[in-house]
């Protein structure tokens, strides 16, 4: 969402300086250019060795290093936006002023591109006349603030003063640089998401079903609901569940209760991710009462179930986007294809069993998306919220583009 913006990112001296790693990590992943600055302090809290090999830049700390003096007038040209987090009190207080005492101040004030302020500070600090005249003033240098967030302290209170989680400022940085709303690109969308197994029974005791455990069809409806979409999910027999406020669940247990679920709910629906281990097969015939051990063998016989992604694909309308699964074991990406191309789906995820790590149970997945305009993108082993995260950064990218 950020690719090829430049971001000159400075980290203050304040516990919260060890979420910067984080944060570089993801706007790296989000294609944007990152260059570090940290004062001294910064450096008690995370090493400049940590943010240089994550950024894959050199890190500045002292205004001598890396060949010029003058080297912060070229930093301060050459970003699209500089972005201070966290901004701690002290660090505030000497911006507000123009004070000039190390390398990322005297950037901050060679600066000609927007300047953005994630502050970081126990409450009191931060609710201190001094600090509130301090942030005043840099609102009025046109600077902008992003949210403090309430939460546990370092002082072990609980208050105002906490900066904003690395994904919040990602989604910050987004709307930034879009005018879209802050970090809902998907503010007004609903969308439908299943996920889990199905199961099917054979007799009041027995059924048959897979090691779905849900997880990644419920990360992918949460990532929906934090890029501001209304999400409504249907979610198998599982034992994972979500109690985000963005996403209504509707359980479901068999393939046809699930085939209905969806195909009920997918007229009003923008987007549709079919996430669910559904069941390709059920028993013909299901016994009313326990079948006994009588034999050596038992014969099943089994039919079809009904294909839901099929059945959305060929009634989806112009504005709808529609997301498959692929999981397979063998010819993985040519399997992956000719669903993407046979159920008219706008992207298809494809994960491997070969891939350790990767499928059912793990916290982690690793996939591979496949857009039917031929864009491709291979992700690393993340965890599965990351890969949700992956998954709604190229829906939303479908979505306004």
């Amino acid at each position: 969402m950020l690719q090829g913006k430049k971001i000159l990112l400075g980290v203050s001296g304040s516990i919260a300086a060890y979420k910067a790693a984080l944060l570089v990590r993801l706007l790296v992943k989000e294609g944007a250019q990152v260059k570090v600055l940290m004062t001294p302090a910064a450096c008690e809290f995370i090493t400049p060795l940590t943010l240089a090999t994550l950024s894959k830049q050199e890190v500045g700390v002292h205004i001598s290093e890396h060949g010029s003096w003058s080297n912060h007038v070229m930093l301060g040209r050459w970003a699209d936006v500089m972005l201070i987090a966290p901004a701690s009190a002290n660090t505030i207080a000497k911006m507000a002023n123009g004070i000039c005492d190390n390398l990322l101040l005297a950037v901050y004030l060679s600066a000609t591109c927007p300047v953005l302020f994630a502050p970081a500070m126990d409450e009191d600090m931060w609710l201190h006349p001094a600090t509130k005249a301090n942030v005043a003033k840099l609102l009025s240098y046109g600077h902008r603030q992003l949210p403090v967030h309430r939460g546990e302290l370092a002082s072990g209170l609980f208050g105002e003063g906490r900066m904003a989680e690395p994904e919040a400022i990602v989604s910050y940085l987004y709307t930034f640089f879009t005018g879209r709303p802050e970090g809902q690109p998907l503010k007004g969308k609903t969308a439908l998401v299943s996920a889990g197994p199905t199961q099917e029974p054979i007799d009041p005791v027995r059924f048959i079903s897979n090691h779905s455990s849900g997880k990644m069809g419920i990360a992918i409806a949460e990532a929906l609901a934090e890029a501001g979409a209304t999400v409504h999910l249907v979610l198998g027999p599982t034992p994972k569940e979500t109690r985000h406020a963005g996403v209504t669940t509707q359980k479901v247990v068999t393939a046809a209760e699930m085939f209905d679920a969806c195909t009920a709910f997918a007229p009003q629906a923008d987007i549709m991710v079919m996430a669910a281990a559904v069941a390709d097969y059920r028993p013909r015939s299901v016994a009313d009462k326990k079948i006994k051990k009588k034999d050596d063998e038992m014969n099943l016989e089994l039919e079809k179930t009904a294909d839901i992604a099929r059945a959305l694909g060929a009634s989806k309308q112009s504005h709808q986007l529609l997301v498959g699964f692929s999981l397979e074991t063998n010819n993985e990406r040519e399997y992956a294809l000719k669903k993407l191309n046979d159920k008219n789906l706008d992207m298809v995820v494809l994960n491997s069993l070969n891939d350790p790590g990767a499928g059912f149970n793990y916290d982690t997945n690793k996939i591979t998306l496949l857009r039917a305009n031929g864009q491709e993108n291979q992700l690393p082993l993340q965890s599965k919220q990351e890969a949700a995260r992956e998954i709604v950064s190229a829906i939303i990218d479908m979505q306004h583009g």
